[in-house]
């Protein structure tokens, strides 16, 4: 499959609805993908990007149907993750002397993976490559999400390859923002920057900086997964601007695991007693063990305040919340609130490894936590509840 997005730019890469995990199996795909690449005709034309390495004979035969491969004169990388250039390999094997634009970082990274010396030429921001009645702009994008990241820009059509940056894991046939379904194409590219670029919103509020004072015209967005971006698609940028910036909703999310239920009561109290004291805030509970990991994050990157639950077992915490605990300290959230509860028989150490959790991930924590003994009773129910009253108010 092929698409014209205009008179000099076609869209050749590969929309996968099968994908399920991305990144071995650290980020959850709901709604598939795609792994966008794009062939420029000018006077020299010129490739960017591929598609992830099991697509890359499949890649290989569409490309030879819009283009005869000695005719590509350039090839350009945005970035090395295999997702995108996964077809290197094969499509070098037919056109070996073809050089490879990609920054120092670039280089490394694809000798990294590929083990081969191709012809590469390093780029940096500022650099520019004619290709006939078009110019090609290069600007570094380090660490979103990769050091070796770059975007290329198009001038005249003036189109932005963003790669990583404003995509989404979100496979569908119309492949433009005004086509799809608004709420998904928002689900998706919040999840997105959530558990990928959140890490970097220092980096990506510099980024879209240096970008404005380029001053360089924008009509299309054209990432590297998910839809491009061609109604109002400076909106994404602005959104990005807004995420960047510590993002928060009126949102608690109370995040637990239990053995015998006794934490999941504790929670259910503690949203009672958040509820009674302020009926307009969107409280989310999510059972650790049982809710898909990225979604949680997601929840996590909207919320102003979360409150971790877990009971003590073998004098630490259930393996869950072990897990979710290690995720969020590396995604590095800003200007969020937190407390701990849970449930113990012996020791009880649950809530002092979970405070400890939370102050390393960057939490201000507002409280030493509450912790119930055994199976909670209607006072400790009760207790919890004005636990959940008083968090509320600290807010």
């Amino acid at each position: 499959m092929s698409f014209k997005i205009n008179d000099k730019v076609t869209w050749i890469g590969k929309i996968d609805w099968e994908l399920r995990q991305f990144h071995g199996y650290e980020y959850s795909v709901h709604r598939g993908s795609s792994y966008n690449a794009y062939l420029i005709r000018d006077e020299k034309n010129v490739l960017i990007d591929t598609v992830w390495q099991p697509y890359a004979k499949e890649f290989i035969e569409n490309l030879k149907k819009e283009i005869h491969l000695n005719q590509i004169d350039y090839i350009i990388v945005n970035h090395a993750e295999v997702d995108h250039s996964g077809a290197l390999s094969e499509l070098m094997k037919e056109i070996p002397d073809t050089p490879i634009y990609c920054t120092a970082n670039g280089i490394k990274s694809i000798k990294g993976h590929y083990h081969e010396d191709w012809n590469f030429v390093p780029v940096k921001t500022g650099d520019t490559i004619n290709i006939g009645t078009n110019d090609l702009i290069f600007v570094e994008a380090r660490m979103l999400h990769w050091p070796d990241s770059m975007f290329t820009y198009m001038t005249n059509d003036n189109i932005l390859f963003s790669n990583d940056a404003f995509g989404q894991h979100y496979a569908s046939e119309y492949m433009y923002n005004d086509l799809v379904d608004p709420d998904e194409l928002y689900s998706e590219a919040i999840k997105y920057y959530a558990n990928i670029l959140n890490p970097f919103s220092t980096l990506v509020e510099r980024k879209i900086d240096e970008l404005i004072k380029l001053e360089l015209p924008v009509d299309m967005i054209c990432p590297s997964h998910g839809i491009i971006w061609r109604k109002d698609p400076l909106q994404i940028v602005e959104q990005y601007k807004n995420w960047a910036q510590a993002y928060q909703e009126n949102q608690i999310t109370i995040i637990y695991d239990t053995m015998w239920q006794g934490t999941r009561r504790m929670a259910d109290a503690i949203a009672e007693g958040i509820k009674s004291f302020d009926s307009k805030v969107n409280i989310k509970l999510y059972n650790a063990s049982k809710t898909d990991k990225n979604d949680i994050i997601t929840e996590v990157f909207k919320s102003r305040a979360i409150i971790l639950g877990s009971p003590t077992v073998n004098g630490s915490i259930l393996t869950s919340m072990a897990a979710i605990t290690d995720l969020i300290k590396g995604l590095r959230f800003k200007n969020k609130k937190a407390a701990a509860f849970g449930c113990y028989g012996w020791s009880g150490e649950s809530l002092k490894i979970l405070n400890e959790h939370l102050e390393k991930a960057g939490f201000e924590v507002v409280s030493e936590g509450i912790r119930e003994i055994w199976n909670p009773d209607q006072s400790a129910l009760e207790r919890c509840r004005d636990f959940g009253k008083k968090f509320a108010e600290s807010l």
